[in-house]
Parts: C-alpha cells; structure tokens; sequence
C-alpha cells in the first residue's frame, strides 16, 4: 500500500484518541450543554428565542402555534429534532421552571406536579416582555454573527441581553467532564449588587451578601440554612435544602390535612 497516494497518514492511537475526545468534548460544551455566561443561553433556547423574534412574535402581537415556531427553528436553525426544540419552548413558558419566562404561552404547557404539555399543534406562543430586553439592539449589529448548519442564513453568536439572565433564571447542563447548575435570583437584588459592584470593583462577598440573600426559586420553596449558599458564593460549589410550604387545615374528627404550596 502506498501511504502517500491513498492519502493515510499514520498516527499512534492514543494521541488521537485523546484529541479526537478533546475535540468532541468541546463541541459539546460549546454547541449544546452549558450555556453562555454573556445571555445565560444554550444554543437551542437562543435560536428559539431568535426564531420567534424573525417571525415578529412580539409581546404585544397575535400568539401562534408552537408548531409553527418549531418548524421555523429546526428547519433554519437546530435540526436536531422537534421534540428537543418543543421542550425548550415549553420550559421557557414554564412560570415553575423559570423565575423569569421569557416566552408567553398560552394553552396547556403542563404542571409542577409533573403533567406533560399539549401538544405542539394545540399550545400557541409568544414573546415576554423580559425576552425583549434579551434581544433589545439585535438588528444594530451589537453580537457577532455565525452562518446556520448549511450556510445560508446569519443567527446570533450571543444575545445582546441588559438582562443579566445567567443570574436571574440559572441554568443546569451536563457536559463531557464538566458539569453547571446555577440557582435563579431575584432581578432586584441582582441589579442592586452590579450598581454597588460597578462603583466599587472591591466590594467584599460578605457586602454582596447583604444585598443578594440567596437563590430566588420560582415555586417560592424555602430555603433551610445558610451556610450552603455562603459556600456556593464563596467557592462557586454548594448544597442547598429547599422545602415547600406547608399549612395545616383542620378536618372532620379533630384530624389535620398538611397543604403542601
């Protein structure tokens, strides 16, 4: 065999192994699992949110079928299922799973207690509010732009947000090696803390800490101790108790039902 004319080119196994897998780790960071600190966005929910702003899905427009944003989104932008692009938008909907949604949507986009969605044909979408400060100056040439998965159409490398999503929503995401699950805040305490931040680069956690008390969840659980969140602002990793509220109702027979909210 010629090694020259058929173009191989010998190499030892575990130098490619162990490239090949840095490679593929990277891609998966970068394209899929953990999201951009600059938006607090992954590729799938920024191309929901830039598809649903091509079709002027604005907060104060008609809704539209979720069927049709999915079409939009994975024919130009994510094709990689409709199901992983329809999940998306449903969690984005979610006033449980996000402390901020930043999709309005309307029809049955499931439960807290863990009841599944309509379907895509039957839910119809749109825009928050908060979405729009995410995509505020987008057509003003604010991000740089990357071609889509053919080559045809330009979509957003990062959203130009002044919302400081990372913070306010989180993010979870399981990457090869790597793993980030950040706690939502409540929008208040997080622009109070960049103001004191920004006048004085120095500020102290402990100064931090007095503005911003701990994670803001959207169930509006409880959050047992404190000594986990002082570890996660301190050293990034920390463990936290969160319980929901509970009530007692008084019943027939001198008996008492626990409400669980």
């Amino acid at each position: 065999m010629d090694l020259k004319r058929d173009k191989i080119i010998p190499v030892y196994l575990e130098e490619e192994i162990k490239d090949s897998y840095l490679d593929y780790s990277m891609s998966v960071i970068v394209a899929r699992a953990l999201p951009d600190v600059r938006d607090g966005l992954k590729p799938v929910h920024r191309r929901v949110l830039y598809g649903m702003h091509e079709l002027s899905l604005r907060p104060n427009t008609a809704y539209k079928k979720s069927a049709r944003v999915v079409g939009e989104v994975l024919g130009k932008y994510h094709p990689h299922g409709d199901l992983a692009v329809y999940d998306t938008i449903v969690r984005m909907a979610q006033d449980f799973s996000l402390r901020y949604p930043l999709v309005d949507g309307q029809g049955n986009f499931g439960s807290v207690d863990g009841d599944s969605p309509a379907a895509m044909r039957y839910t119809e979408v749109r825009l928050t509010h908060i979405a729009e400060e995410v995509l505020r100056d987008l057509e003003k040439d604010t991000v740089a732009w990357n071609t889509n998965f053919d080559d045809t159409l330009k979509e957003p490398s990062v959203m130009p947000t002044v919302l400081p999503n990372l913070l306010v929503n989180g993010s979870s995401g399981i990457a090869v090696g790597m793993a980030t699950n950040i706690p939502p805040h409540n929008l208040g305490e997080i622009i109070d803390a960049l103001h004191a931040l920004i006048k004085n680069p120095d500020f102290s956690i402990d100064k931090l800490m007095k503005i911003v008390k701990g994670p803001d969840f959207p169930t509006g659980g409880i959050i047992y101790g404190t000594e986990g969140i002082d570890e996660a602002y301190r050293t990034g990793r920390g463990r936290m108790q969160v319980r929901a509220r509970t009530v007692l109702e008084e019943v027939r027979g001198g008996r008492q039902n626990i409400i669980v909210t």
